[in-house]
């Protein structure tokens, strides 16, 4: 069974990956076209945002969102996992003071280059990083670079320390805390994670899982469901007349279009997302990167 188009912003709670929560939702709409834009580890709560039908087609653009957190840290253990489901490592006392956290979590602001966890989806020679780890294998990791764009602490209470980020796609939370540690002298583990938005969409417009389960019951639950070109609010939009509509579906170029950048979302004269258009910078003329006719 086909679903319909869009997109459905879920609260995931706790102790549930989050290809169990998309697995609830197909089963739930009795459809397979659903896939999720961004894992959230099974200790993390928040908005998991889901792509259904032909939005599913945009989830490669929709993973690169901004997100933002909150966390809770404790500092003074470590884990295996750098979480609160994994293993303790390590123990140290805890003397520093809110001014000594502040400053080493100042450090952490900007582009940075971030070692990920032996415990995350990450893939090596093509084998999870996770599963490597569960079989007692420890790997080298190429540092990736990520944006840690603002940390807020909200609160520090020896040995617990909350913070809201704002930070780029890639970046791991648990890798984060693992690393303020290691500056602090005192080690850390994350021990909640709450993502409280992703891109243009807040936890504010979110749906709790078993809610939503209740709503496809009743019926109502179209009602929680987002056009899928909400996610591309960003991307100037531009509206085709029908020849150029045709050159756009069957791959051709198409000149003299009113848009600034070198991306656009492009409607058909009904107001239907027809496709994703890139200016190719060298033949000077826009064609679809994705055709998307069916997504309303």
């Amino acid at each position: 069974m086909s679903a319909p188009d869009g997109l459905l912003l879920i609260d995931k709670p706790p102790a549930l990956t989050s290809h169990e929560v998309v697995q609830r939702v197909r089963r739930a709409l009795k459809t397979r076209q659903a896939g999720h834009t961004g894992t959230l580890d099974p200790l993390a709560t928040g908005l998991l945002v889901v792509c259904l039908g032909q939005a599913t087609r945009l989830s490669e653009y929709l993973l690169g969102h901004d997100k933002r957190y909150r966390a809770a840290i404790r500092l003074g253990v470590e884990t295996d996992t750098y979480d609160a489901d994994g293993q303790v490592t390590a123990t140290r006392p805890v003397t520093v003071k809110r001014d000594e956290v502040e400053a080493a979590l100042a450090r952490f602001v900007g582009e940075i280059d971030q070692v990920p966890s032996m415990y995350s989806a990450i893939k090596i020679d093509g084998k999870k990083l996770y599963d490597l780890a569960r079989a007692g294998q420890a790997v080298d990791r190429p540092a990736r670079s990520i944006t840690i764009y603002a940390i807020e602490v909200i609160d520090f209470t020896a040995p617990d320390l909350i913070i809201d980020l704002h930070c780029s796609a890639g970046t791991y939370i648990r890798s984060l805390a693992h690393d303020v540690g290691a500056a602090l002298g005192t080690g850390a583990h994350v021990t909640a994670l709450r993502r409280t938005a992703a891109g243009p969409f807040g936890l504010d417009q979110a749906i709790g899982l078993a809610e939503f389960e209740a709503a496809v019951v009743d019926g109502n639950w179209p009602a929680y469901l987002k056009p899928a070109d909400t996610a591309l609010a960003d991307w100037p939009s531009i509206t085709l007349d029908a020849a150029q509509r045709q050159r756009a579906v069957t791959g051709g170029r198409i000149e003299g279009l009113n848009v600034i950048g070198a991306r656009a979302r492009a409607y058909d004269e009904q107001g239907r997302l027809v496709a994703l258009l890139v200016f190719d910078q060298k033949k000077r003329w826009w064609r679809a990167d994705k055709v998307l006719i069916n997504v309303q």
